[in-house]
């Protein structure tokens, strides 16, 4: 017979996992609700910059989600919502145009007025971007943005941008080359995922000391 010890510790090992697998669960939908949520237009009210994050770059050409990045932050200046764009985005390999002076070239060559333009050259990933973002606008004098990308890349944006203090709308390009079903679900899942983690991170940063013992333990 098995010993009432060992069902008792199979039952805690079990009832464990399912707590862990319902939190993570729970955890996971919270973000697919905001990632979604994020992804519609809102009403936008004039700030003093655009800040487009980076993406990929085609040696001197953007290309096609960072061009509808660029275009849609052409329009948010045209209409009057901003009064600056702030390129963002340093090079993947050295000698390479980086994706931040590539998108001020298409957009000088769409129209805008170069004094108009401030760029970073050296941000690998969104949080790089916002972090040298914020360090320009300071250096220029702007306190409000608009934050442009992809629908479903902005949650996480948006989450970013608070937590450096910045006060920031975000405004998703109204298209993008997501458009298959398929691609939209695999980015959704991707962003989520990603979201998710990173405020898991934020909240564990809180508790360094915690974090030093279960490395210390695990290491």
């Amino acid at each position: 017979m098995i010993s009432s010890t060992r069902l008792g510790f199979w039952y805690c090992l079990r009832s464990v996992i399912i707590a862990g697998a319902l939190f993570i669960g729970t955890n996971y939908a919270i973000s697919v609700a905001i990632v979604y949520q994020f992804s519609h237009p809102q009403v936008l009210s004039e700030a003093d910059a655009a800040i487009v994050l980076g993406a990929a770059a085609w040696d001197k050409r953007p290309s096609p989600v960072f061009r509808e990045r660029i275009n849609h932050a052409i329009h948010l200046y045209r209409t009057g919502k901003v009064k600056k764009i702030l390129f963002t985005g340093g090079s993947p390999k050295p000698g390479f145009m980086t994706e931040a002076a590539v998108g001020r070239r298409y957009a000088i060559r769409n129209g805008v007025d170069a004094n108009d333009i401030i760029y970073e050259n050296h941000s690998r990933d969104t949080w790089q971007n916002l972090v040298n973002a914020q360090i320009i606008a300071e250096d220029n004098d702007l306190n409000s943005f608009i934050i442009v990308s992809d629908p479903y890349h902005l949650a996480r944006a948006n989450f970013i941008a608070r937590d450096l203090g910045l006060h920031a709308q975000v405004s998703p390009t109204p298209t993008t080359r997501y458009t298959a079903t398929q691609s939209k679900l695999r980015f959704l899942a991707q962003e989520s995922y990603t979201l998710m983690m990173y405020q898991w991170v934020k909240y564990l940063a809180r508790f360094p000391r915690l974090i030093h013992m279960l490395s210390t333990k695990i290491l």
